[in-house]
């Protein structure tokens, strides 16, 4: 069971969030569940937590959160996409659903919306998990393979199909098929008259990218002061090293890796992902 709530992000910004429940409850009680905020990452939306937020959704109250410029979010031609505005988006939607204190599951650009609004929201976040992002600066270098890389993609796809086949086989980014991958992205495109397109703007990625891909986010990491969890897979793009430095960093970090797993973490190993962060959730969260 999924129900859709929209919450007013900074700037007026439409933002769908996504209530999942395993069977029909009474309002009270979900409402007294411990809350979860699932953050997907760049070009990705709220459905591709579906897996982890039925699961979660027998204890606590489950919300997975459609980003600005994602999914069945607004997509204003001129953003804002800062940091700032990803982060005061979060917040509001913790604030307008009542799901404080709140437990914050991140991935990738996630990730770190739901650090740095821990370190600046202490108060509405009790717990922190944090999947395959890193805190170094990635650099200009990186920025401009992402713009190669959106320009290699042969849009418009014809079938969902074409675009299972390209992303899980045909990407040149790609080291060996992934079948996973292909999926995550046929869930991100949508029919248009001439065939399928992604529901996002490359464009608009690109410019979210930009805001934290120059930077390196130590500093906030370290003003984290919840319990929080660091979980890599073992072929994505968090190395061991820098995940052990970010747990050492963090006040009150935990490690976690997931084997076979690449950067789509959670939705490459669902059930390997469950095993690594559910002990760590059933240490935070009191139902």
């Amino acid at each position: 069971m999924v129900r859709r709530i929209d919450v007013t992000g900074t700037d007026g910004v439409r933002l769908a969030a996504w209530e999942f429940a395993d069977s029909p409850k009474g309002r009270g009680e979900a409402e007294y569940a411990p809350g979860v905020l699932l953050l997907h990452g760049l070009m990705g939306r709220g459905s591709h937590w579906a897996s982890t937020a039925r699961w979660l959704a027998e204890r606590h109250r489950a919300v997975a959160l459609d980003q600005r410029g994602h999914g069945r979010s607004d997509k204003p031609a001129e953003g804002p996409f800062t940091r700032e505005a990803y982060v005061s988006d979060a917040e509001a939607a913790i604030q307008q659903l009542g799901l404080a204190p709140v437990t914050l599951i991140g991935h990738s650009m996630g990730a770190l919306t739901a650090w740095q609004l821990a370190a600046k929201r202490p108060d509405l976040v009790q717990a922190l998990i944090i999947c395959d992002m890193r805190a170094s600066a990635l650099g200009a270098a990186s920025q401009r393979e992402w713009e190669d890389w959106f320009r290699t993609w042969p849009l418009p796809f014809a079938t969902l199909g074409d675009v299972r086949q390209w992303f899980g086989e045909d990407d040149p980014w790609l080291e060996r098929p992934n079948p996973s991958r292909g999926e995550f992205f046929a869930e991100v495109m949508a029919e248009q008259a001439d065939g399928w397109h992604p529901v996002f703007s490359r464009r608009q990625m690109l410019t979210s990218r930009e805001t934290w891909v120059y930077d390196a986010h130590w500093e906030e990491l370290a003003q984290v002061r919840c319990p929080t969890l660091v979980v890599r897979g073992l072929d994505g793009e968090l190395g061991r090293a820098e995940a052990q430095e970010m747990v050492r960093v963090l006040p009150r970090g935990e490690y976690g890796e997931v084997a076979d797993a690449g950067h789509l973490v959670h939705y490459d190993q669902p059930e390997g992902w469950r095993t690594a962060i559910e002990p760590f959730l059933d240490g935070v969260l009191t139902p």
